[in-house]
């Protein structure tokens, strides 16, 4: 399975969610390549960080999509990483990939991009069945009685052809130091409150199955 992690906009996050979730799938078993096509090349730090610190397990990456294609074969799900400053990058990946999940911060703003993102993807496939488009709340307010995060999710609900995925990241400082030290929240604080949601987020998006030992 083939994942495009993207949206229109920068800063939604979207890089510290694809490394969160490749080291969640390796926790399941589960072989993960990463693909980092955003010029920022935020996604190559944080991995370069974990190489350096001696972590394991390893992040495998590859360098572009042609690289990726090449060694699919080895992995059961590909993460690919790409921003909007470079399009043409962004809608090839779009092209071959199975799915497109985007990170929603809670805002009118994100939500006016989402939905151009959605109809730009829609466009380009035309009368095809994928890639499949999901959408999530990233960075959403952790005080209950800030509604914009709410607002933010009604507001996606009525975009059609989005799958709306309930389970939500937080703005919590476990994500900002699981980049910086190149751990997944997982790993920095296990019975955290950033740990559980990233399990719930990820569950919903591969399931909780688990590949065997051999």
């Amino acid at each position: 399975m083939q994942t495009v992690v993207a949206n229109l906009k920068g800063g939604t996050g979207k890089s510290t969610v694809v490394f969160n979730l490749a080291l969640w799938l390796q926790e399941g078993r589960r072989r993960a390549l990463t693909v980092d096509l955003d010029p920022q090349r935020t996604l190559s730090d944080v991995l370069e960080v974990r190489q350096e610190e001696g972590y394991e397990p390893a992040v495998d990456a590859a360098e572009d999509l042609e690289a990726a294609g090449a060694r699919a074969g080895e992995y059961d799900e590909v993460l690919i990483d790409v921003g909007a400053s470079d399009m043409a990058s962004l809608m090839a990946a779009v092209e071959a990939a199975d799915r497109v999940l985007i990170p929603v911060p809670p805002s009118q703003a994100d939500v006016w991009s989402t939905y151009r993102f959605v109809q730009r993807i829609q466009e380009q496939r035309g009368t095809r069945a994928r890639p499949e488009i999901l959408a999530f709340i990233n960075r959403a307010d952790t005080h209950q009685a800030v509604r914009e995060s709410d607002e933010t999710f009604e507001a996606l609900q009525q975009i059609e052809g989005v799958r709306l995925l309930k389970p939500r990241l937080k703005q919590r400082m476990a994500f900002r130091r699981s980049f910086s030290e190149g751990l997944s929240v997982r790993e920095l604080e296990p019975r955290g409150k950033a740990s559980a949601e990233l399990d719930a987020l990820a569950a919903a998006l591969f399931g909780r199955s688990r590949r065997k030992k051999k």
